[in-house]
């Protein structure tokens, strides 16, 4: 099944790397035109150089995904550029490992504004354009909005936010045609962790563990997840909203053991 985006106009966040660099290759290759955003610039101006080898129209907006303004001048600048909007891909997050005792709530607010409060902020403003598109939007979520692990408190937290924002959105929007979804991965080969402090040793331990922790017996990659969320936000996918769509080699199926 070969999905297209020939004409439609996709919004990423979080697209200088990982699952959101992979998912802009994707879309851009299926014909979408971008509007990328993230925090660097060097590696945005990387994803839209290669995108412009397919000859498509992708504009970036580097920036603090996590303040206002520059939400509401991502909107306004997408608006000014292509017009339209027909899909929200909300892929921008951060992940840290702490406990309920341990977390400070500076941490804590930090992970629900990054992780939770961006979504739902960048939902609102795009739904004008959204609603004269009948679009979509993909939440990027976690298996651990599905299922409880400790020593990730707040990413938890975060994550199982996300999920229910996407069900009560795809219910309250359904009338005005916006369908809402989101995937929920398990341990996936970015940078994310790196960048919430391991080094490469630990890194590396840590993916030989999650071997064991996914019944396939390996971690995913980017560009796995990026199929899913292209299916999610196509056509062939027309009468699913509300969903929460496990991509992680089988981990929620698991109990500790």
């Amino acid at each position: 099944m070969h999905i297209k985006f020939t004409g439609k106009v996709a919004l990423i966040t979080g697209a200088s790397s990982g699952i959101g660099q992979a998912t802009a290759l994707h879309f851009a290759r299926s014909g979408a035109h971008l509007m990328l955003t993230g925090r660097n610039l060097e590696s945005l101006e990387s994803v839209k150089n290669e995108i412009s080898k397919e000859g498509l129209n992708c504009q970036i907006e580097p920036g603090d995904i996590t303040a206002p303004e520059f939400r509401s001048k991502l909107i306004r600048s997408l608006q000014e550029g292509f017009g339209q909007l027909d899909i929200l891909i909300n892929i921008a997050g951060i992940i840290a490992s702490g406990t309920i005792e341990n977390t400070k709530l500076k941490d804590f607010d930090y992970m629900m504004d990054i992780n939770l409060r961006t979504v739902f902020h960048l939902i609102q403003l795009s739904l004008p354009l959204l609603h004269s598109s009948k679009g979509n939007i993909v939440n990027v979520s976690s298996v651990t909005g599905l299922r409880s692990f400790p020593g990730i408190f707040s990413y938890s937290v975060s994550k199982a936010g996300v999920d229910q924002l996407t069900r009560v959105a795809a219910l309250e929007l359904a009338d005005r045609g916006i369908r809402v979804n989101a995937v929920n991965p398990g341990v996936v080969e970015t940078n994310l962790h790196k960048r919430s402090g391991f080094d490469q040793k630990t890194y590396d331990q840590f993916l030989v563990h999650s071997r064991t922790t996914h019944p396939l017996g390996r971690v995913g990659q980017p560009e796995e997840v990026a199929r899913l969320i292209a299916f999610l936000a196509s056509e062939q996918a027309s009468w699913i909203t509300g969903l929460t769509a496990s991509i992680d080699g089988g981990r929620h199926l698991t109990c500790a053991r």
